[in-house]
């Protein structure tokens, strides 16, 4: 035990000599760079699971919490603690017999039930032997002759419950006894193996930490492949960005006037339209008017026949007649003024190209990236120079830690404590072979004990004849009295030697158990090392006095073993930060400073026009081009109209329908004739009319939303591309400087990022002390507590029950013994009766009884024969 304790304590010193904490606020500021340190897995288990056997470990617990229900004395045990160093003690001191006092009032129940078993030590075998005294002279139950008494079968009956019952309480503590008795054969193995899986996990630890600084160092290089990949990529991360910061002012500007250029190229194309519609028009009215003109003359003509003047043909002719005023023409060509003069002003405008100029702005604004990226060539190669310096530094602090030198020193003494630990395992093993059976030959004893008790029982009562007299019982029951008093003289031989053990082993197993187990499983044992100037009266915190010699810096053992536990790494656990300061050392801002000082020197130059002056007029000179003086109304009106008054085609099938009533001659035959003209009519001319006016309709529906508030428009475009311009001109120097500031906080947050892991893995990760918290309750709570003590205390506890309750067990079986024994003599009377009332008046089994006759003692003692 001192040895684990000094092997933790010589840990620490040696963690002292290599290198404050939480996790860095930025570790994720940086894309996606994660970091982790690779972490060991540590198959030792800190606590102790005892199994089944843990129901009676928890019994014995709740037993010492009766005898010991006092909090666990922190003062009173720092106190203890400080006068062990003192030279010498002097009880004459008041505050020493205080202490005293003190420790006697914490330590009373122990007293107590202490000072109760050497009672029962002493009276033992004083009792034994004046109870062995008293026999052989024939008291107290050694004279083999029996009183017959009326209750007799009631007492023999009570004796020999009682005595099974105690019987079985022994066996229990018995069992109890033999149960921790085995534990105790098997934890020279179980302690091996705890052993081989600490020294595991430290060397897991050992070997662990060169590859965690070779993994910081690693992640340097990505870290540094990350920030290049970002410098390489700045006409993406800078000039994207400043690209997308005036893009919600430039690009709808740029846009509106691209769709300008559209909408002049629709002008165009619909004036074009206009015009040659127009024309068509004006020709085919023309001529549609002079062809009707000539059909209904020709009609007319024929109408003149003499046939019209016959009835029912005048009719048919009248008909006719009257309806000849419809074939004429609908429109009033005259009426649609022309478009050349828009026209020509239109093809003015697009002799400028507007569309290049506007793809000129796009092209000035697109190029921000490429134009960025050339200017700071020079600038990213000094960031890069910077970049790489910072490695060798990171490794030169890594290197400035003595961690190699201290594992080494470390390692050694791993291996000469192992080779201690199994050097002395096998002595260890030799004489936990004697305490398994030396508490082997305890256990059988209280198990020889208690088998005769039992086979006294099992003889007694199957052996007991009710019929027979005291002097004529039979052979197996008295075999069973005899069982019970061999029972008794083994009990009176070896119950106070075994209470001896008893007590021992209690005072060390309960103080233990209260004073180390306990208060280590609550922490409340940390609390008493750490009290002040407990162990030197120059230190105020022992712990930072061995490892900085500095006492008054607060570093506890139990702040120690907390952080272990948690697995946090030494330097942080020991505040190794007051020996050798990392964060100093990984000064992030002298690093970010350097980054940040050959950016200063970045200078960005972007001239952005988005549209010269040419393309300026261009667009005013569309808006007053005039289509938004044509008369739109007379268009879509005569374009709604028909080319004729009436539909000729009808009209043609209706002349053909009333030639057709009128009687055969040559007036039917000539107005046939005449439809089948207006038909040719309505085909050559009517039906191109009606698509050259389907296609000016459409043309004015393009031109007619073009020219609606065409100056506002104009106005409000010109109006924007000014604000955008002067968005662009004004405040590109501030976007600029505002995107280089943003893009080097990303390149210097990667290393800041990587930086601050460095710190924080270090401080945290690095060398975690975690197999130190687990040998150290691999130590405490398994082996001390969990192997040595919690078996201990049920062993005695199992041993002392037994023991304790042999005292009433021999008492029972010293009077059920008289019960199964042959007895030398008995009572005799002068006559027997016969008469039955008479002999129920004596007793069921025919002996007189004392009081029947008035005589105090009628016994006539007469030996039987041998």
């Amino acid at each position: 035990m001192a040895r684990t304790l000094s092997f933790l304590l010589l840990l620490l010193g040696l963690c002292g000599n290599s290198v404050s904490g939480g996790r860095p606020a930025s570790t994720n500021t940086s894309g996606d760079l994660n970091y982790e340190l690779p972490t060991a897995n540590y198959e030792t288990q800190g606590s102790y699971k005892p199994g089944s056997i843990g129901i009676l470990f928890q019994m014995v617990r709740i037993f010492l919490h009766m005898v010991q229900p006092n909090d666990f004395p922190e003062d009173i045990l720092a106190k203890v603690i400080q006068k062990s160093f003192e030279p010498s003690i002097n009880f004459d001191k008041s505050e020493n017999i205080i202490l005293a006092l003190k420790v006697l009032n914490y330590e009373i129940g122990i007293v107590i039930y202490a000072l109760l078993g050497l009672l029962f030590v002493i009276l033992m075998p004083v009792v034994g032997y004046f109870f062995c005294m008293c026999r052989c002279c024939n008291r107290c139950g050694g004279k083999m002759h029996q009183r017959q008494k009326e209750n007799g079968p009631f007492q023999r009956k009570c004796f020999a419950i009682s005595l099974l019952v105690i019987c079985i309480i022994m066996s229990f503590g018995i069992f109890c006894g033999f149960v921790a008795n085995h534990a105790v054969r098997t934890r020279i193995k179980r302690t091996r193996i705890l052993a081989n899986s600490n020294f595991k996990d430290l060397r897991t630890l050992l070997n662990q930490t060169p590859e965690q600084i070779q993994f910081i160092l690693a992640q340097y290089n990505t870290t540094k492949d990350k920030a290049f990949s970002d410098l390489n990529s700045i006409h993406s991360l800078l000039g994207g960005g400043i690209h997308e910061r005036l893009r919600p002012n430039v690009t709808p500007v740029l846009d509106e006037i691209k769709s300008m250029v559209t909408v002049i190229k629709e002008t165009k194309k619909a004036l074009e339209s206009t015009k040659s519609s127009l024309q068509n028009l004006r020709d085919t009215s023309a001529q549609l008017s002079s062809n009707l003109t000539n059909v209904k003359t020709s009609i007319q003509r024929s109408l003149r026949d003499p046939t019209c003047s016959v009835h029912p043909a005048s009719e048919t002719c009248n008909s006719i007649r009257t309806s000849l005023s419809q074939l004429d023409s609908n429109l009033d060509v005259n009426q649609l003024p022309p478009v050349d003069t828009e026209l020509d002003n239109v093809n003015n405008v697009l002799r400028t190209d507007l569309g290049g100029l506007v793809q000129k702005g796009y092209q000035a604004f697109n190029d921000i990236p490429e134009r960025v990226q050339h200017q700071t060539k020079n600038i990213v190669a000094d960031v890069k120079g910077v970049l790489n310096s910072i490695g060798p530094r990171v490794n030169r602090v890594t290197q400035q830690i003595p961690i190699e030198s201290t594992l080494s020193k470390f390692a050694v003494y791993i291996n000469k404590t192992e080779s201690h630990i199994h050097r002395n395992l096998h002595s260890l093993e030799e004489y936990d072979s004697y305490w398994w059976l030396g508490g082997l030959i305890i256990c059988f004893l209280l198990t020889l004990i208690a088998t005769f008790y039992y086979l006294g029982l099992l003889c007694g009562v199957c052996g007991y004849d009710r019929d027979a007299t005291p002097t004529r019982r039979g052979c197996v029951s008295h075999t069973g009295g005899v069982f019970l008093m061999v029972g008794v003289g083994l009990s009176f031989l070896f119950c106070w030697l075994l209470m001896i053990i008893v007590v021992v082993t209690f005072v060390i197993g309960t103080n233990v158990e209260k004073l180390i187990c306990e208060p280590y499983a609550s922490t409340k044992f940390f609390q008493v090392l750490d009290t002040p100037y407990l162990f030197n009266d120059n230190w105020q915190y022992y712990l930072s006095g061995i490892i900085f010699n500095k006492s008054d810096i607060r570093l506890t053992f139990g702040q120690v073993y907390s952080d272990c536990k948690n697995n946090r790494g030494v330097y942080a656990t020991l505040h190794l930060e007051n020996r050798f300061n990392i964060s100093k050392h990984l000064n992030i801002n002298e690093h970010t400073e350097n980054i940040n000082h050959e950016f200063e020197n970045l200078n960005i130059n972007l001239n952005i026009v988005l549209l010269d002056k040419a393309g300026r007029a261009n667009l005013q000179n569309f808006a007053v081009c005039g289509i938004d003086r044509i008369n739109y109304a007379t268009y879509l009106s005569q374009t709604g109209k028909h080319p004729a008054k009436v539909n000729l085609l009808s009209f043609a099938y209706d002349l053909e329908t009333k030639a057709n009533h009128l009687p055969p001659g040559t007036l039917r035959q000539s107005l046939k004739r005449e439809a089948e003209t207006i038909k040719m009519i309505h085909r050559q001319q009517v039906v191109p009319m009606e698509q050259s006016l389907g296609t000016l309709r459409d043309s004015i529906k393009t031109l007619q939303p073009i020219s609606n508030g065409l100056v506002d428009r104009v106005a409000r475009i010109l109006t924007s591309l000014d604000s955008a311009q002067d968005f662009v001109t004004n405040n590109i120097a501030s976007v600029i400087n505002d995107e280089i500031r943003k893009y080097v906080r990303t390149i210097v947050g990667h290393f800041e990022q990587y930086l601050l892991w460095v710190d924080f893995s270090i401080r945290e990760k690095m060398v975690s002390c975690k197999p130190v918290a687990t040998a150290l309750d691999s130590a405490v709570n398994v082996l001390l507590c969990g192997y040595v003590i919690s078996p201990l205390n049920l062993f005695w506890f199992g041993i002392g029950k037994a023991t304790v309750f042999s005292l009433p067990a021999l008492i029972f079986a010293v009077k059920l013994a008289k019960y199964y024994r042959r007895m030398d003599s008995e009572d005799v009377y002068d006559d027997v009766e016969t008469i039955p009332m008479k002999n129920m008046e004596n007793g069921n089994n025919g002996y007189h009884k004392d009081h029947l006759y008035g005589i105090h003692n009628p016994v006539m003692t007469s030996p039987l024969p041998r």
